[in-house]
């Protein structure tokens, strides 16, 4: 899902700046503005691609806790389960 979304994000965050910076740069000349738009939008995408690569990592270490969690309350469940098992079997 983040593959998907990555780039969505990216696109968008660069035309985004291509219009913030063409506004900002209407006094310069033609060539200067495309290079700084350039180097704005390359500045943009890498700090976009290490806040993925970051959300990437948080997500997977979330999936490892919650399956921790799960092996544990599944053990917590099988326990009170076989108490109750015995409970009821002495009733008989």
């Amino acid at each position: 899902m983040v593959d998907i979304i990555a780039p969505l994000a990216a696109a968008s965050l660069a035309i985004f700046g291509d219009r913030a910076l063409s506004r900002q740069n209407r006094g310069k000349d033609n060539a200067q503005r495309s290079r700084d738009e350039l180097r704005e939008t390359m500045i943009a995408l890498a700090k976009l691609t290490g806040a993925v690569e970051q959300i990437g990592s948080a997500l997977q270490e979330l999936h490892l806790d919650m399956k921790a969690d799960r092996t544990a309350i599944y053990k917590l469940l099988n326990e009170q389960g076989n108490r109750i098992t015995a409970l009821e079997a002495g009733k008989d």
